[in-house]
C-alpha cells in the first residue's frame, strides 16, 4: 500500500509518481515492485508509474497523464510541443488522439528512445514555454509554430482558426510567427497557410468547407452572418453567407447538432428566420460531405446569384 504523502503527490501529478518520489514519500522499492505486482500501480516508463486509483480515464485526463510521466521520464528540461502542446491548449482541427506524446528536449544527439514519446530537439527560447498545473508546454504561438510544419493544409488552417477564436494568439502575430520560422523544414510550403486563418470560424467544419469553396472558386462573403427580423431582432447567426446568391451554409458538426435539444434549436431558429427571410436559401453540411468536395461545390454553384441582387448581372 503506498503512503498517504505518495498519493498525494501522484494526485497533484494526474496519478503519476517517479521511483524517487516515492522513496521520498518513505516507499521502498520492493513496495513499488509489490504495488507493480498487484496492479494497483503500472509502470509508464523507466522509473515512472501510474497509480490506477487516480486515473481519470477521460480523454483530457488520460493526454495529462501521459505528458506527466513523459515529462517525469525525460527530466526537467523536457516540455510538450507540437501536436501535444495543441491539444493540452484545447486547439480544434487534430484528428483523434492516438496516445503518442509530442515532447521537446532541447538538446542535440538526446539519446532518449520512450515507446509512445515523439521526442524533438528543437532549440525553443525560455519565453516561449509555460507551466500549467506541473505541466511544462510551448505557449501558443510557439505550439502553432511547430505544428504547422508537421501537418497538411487543411488541418494546419483549422488550428491557426482555433487559436484565433479562442483568443490564443492575435491575427497581428501571424506573419511574425510565419516569418519566425523561416529556414525550418516545411516553412516554404507552410508559409501561405497562415494569410488563410479567419478566427471567426467556430469550427473546423466550418474552415474546411470555407476551404473547399475558396479553392473551388466560390469563397464565402461572410462568416458569422447576422440575420434580423423586420423589427431589428436578432433571428440568427449563419456559419457561411454568399450575399449574392442569398445563401446560407450551416456546418453541422459531430457531436453539438447530434444532441437532441441541438437540433430542437437548430430546427426553430431555422423555421424562423426562413418565416422572416425568404429570400435566404439555407443548405446544411456535415463531416460526411467533406469526403466528396466536389458536391459541396456544385451545391454551392448550383445556387446561381438572385438577380435581384446588386451586381448580380
Amino acid at each position: 500500500m503506498e503512503t498517504e504523502e505518495a498519493r498525494r503527490a501522484a494526485g497533484a501529478q494526474y496519478g503519476v509518481l517517479t521511483l524517487a518520489q516515492a522513496r521520498r514519500c518513505g516507499m521502498a522499492e520492493g513496495e513499488v515492485r509489490h504495488l507493480v505486482r498487484r496492479g494497483a500501480w503500472v509502470r509508464v516508463h523507466q522509473g515512472v508509474f501510474r497509480i490506477r486509483e487516480l486515473e481519470d480515464r477521460s480523454e483530457r485526463g488520460r493526454l495529462l497523464s501521459a505528458v506527466m510521466a513523459a515529462q517525469s521520464a525525460l527530466g526537467p528540461a523536457a516540455f510538450a510541443s507540437a501536436e501535444t502542446a495543441a491539444r493540452l491548449w484545447g486547439l480544434h482541427g487534430l484528428p483523434m488522439w492516438d496516445g503518442t506524446v509530442h515532447m521537446t528536449l532541447p538538446a542535440t544527439g538526446t539519446p532518449y528512445r520512450i515507446p509512445g514519446v515523439r521526442l524533438y530537439t528543437w532549440a525553443t527560447e525560455p519565453k516561449e514555454t509555460v507551466s500549467r498545473g506541473r505541466i511544462r508546454a510551448t505557449r501558443p504561438g510557439r505550439t502553432l509554430r511547430d505544428v504547422v510544419l508537421r501537418v497538411d493544409r487543411y488541418t494546419a488552417v483549422c488550428l491557426l482558426d482555433s487559436a484565433l477564436n479562442q483568443g490564443l494568439v492575435r491575427s497581428g502575430e501571424l506573419s511574425g510567427l510565419a516569418t519566425a520560422n523561416r529556414a525550418r523544414s516545411g516553412c516554404r510550403r507552410s508559409r501561405p497557410w497562415w494569410g488563410l486563418a479567419d478566427g471567426r470560424a467556430q469550427s473546423p467544419l466550418e474552415t474546411r468547407i470555407r476551404l473547399v469553396c475558396a479553392d473551388g472558386g466560390v469563397p464565402p462573403d461572410d462568416l458569422q452572418h447576422p440575420f434580423h427580423d423586420a423589427r431589428g431582432r436578432l433571428l440568427a447567426v449563419g456559419d457561411l453567407w454568399w450575399s449574392d446568391r442569398r445563401l446560407l451554409v450551416e456546418a453541422d458538426g459531430r457531436a453539438p447538432h447530434e444532441l437532441p435539444e441541438s437540433l430542437l434549436r437548430d430546427r426553430r431558429r431555422q423555421n424562423a428566420l426562413e418565416l422572416a427571410r425568404p429570400d435566404v436559401r439555407i443548405i446544411r453540411f456535415t463531416w460526411a460531405d467533406l469526403a466528396c468536395p466536389n458536391y459541396i461545390l456544385e451545391t454551392v454553384r448550383g445556387v446561381g446569384p438572385d438577380p435581384n441582387e446588386p451586381g448580380s448581372g
